[in-house]
C-alpha cells in the first residue's frame, strides 16, 4: 500500500492553490438550478442594500437602515444552506421568508420618494422591486 504525503486538506485545493467547490449535496439537479436562479437574483437584491445601507440618507433616516436590515437578514438566513450546497433547505427557508422581502420591497417604494426622488433611489426602488418579484415567482413556481 502507497501512502500519501498529502493531508486531506490539500486534496480539497486545485493545482493553484485555491479551494475546489464541493458537489452539492443535494442530488437533485431541478433544485439545485432553482437556487443557483434565485441565488442570481438575490444578488441584485444585495446591490440595493449595498447601496441604501452605504447612502447618506441611511444614515439619518431609520426607517430607510430599516429597509436595508431587512434585505440582509433574508439574505443571511440563506447563506449557509447556499454554501452547503443544500438546495432544498435553501429553498424552504427563501420560501418561508419570502413575504417578509415582499413586504420590506414594498416599504422602500413607499418610503423611497421621501427619502429622495434620484435616480439612483428611484432605479433602487425599482431593481429591488423586479428582483423580488422574480424571485417569488420563482419560489412559487417551484411549488407546481
Amino acid at each position: 500500500m502507497v501512502q500519501s504525503d498529502q493531508t486531506d486538506d490539500e486534496d480539497d485545493n486545485d493545482e493553484d492553490g485555491g479551494q475546489i467547490s464541493m458537489p452539492s449535496i443535494d442530488s437533485d439537479p431541478k433544485l439545485v438550478a432553482l437556487m443557483h436562479e434565485v441565488d442570481n437574483w438575490i444578488s441584485h437584491v444585495w446591490m440595493v442594500r449595498t447601496f441604501l445601507k452605504h447612502s447618506d440618507e441611511a444614515t439619518d433616516d431609520e426607517e430607510l437602515a430599516e429597509i436595508h436590515r431587512g434585505l440582509y437578514d433574508f439574505m443571511l438566513a440563506l447563506g449557509p444552506s447556499k454554501d452547503a450546497g443544500d438546495a432544498a433547505r435553501y429553498l424552504r427557508i427563501a420560501r418561508k421568508k419570502i413575504s417578509k422581502l415582499r413586504k420590506t420591497a414594498a416599504a422602500f417604494r413607499e418610503l423611497q420618494p421621501e427619502v429622495s426622488g434620484h435616480m439612483n433611489f428611484r432605479m433602487a426602488a425599482q431593481s429591488l422591486g423586479l428582483a423580488v418579484h422574480k424571485i417569488d415567482e420563482l419560489l412559487q413556481g417551484s411549488l407546481n
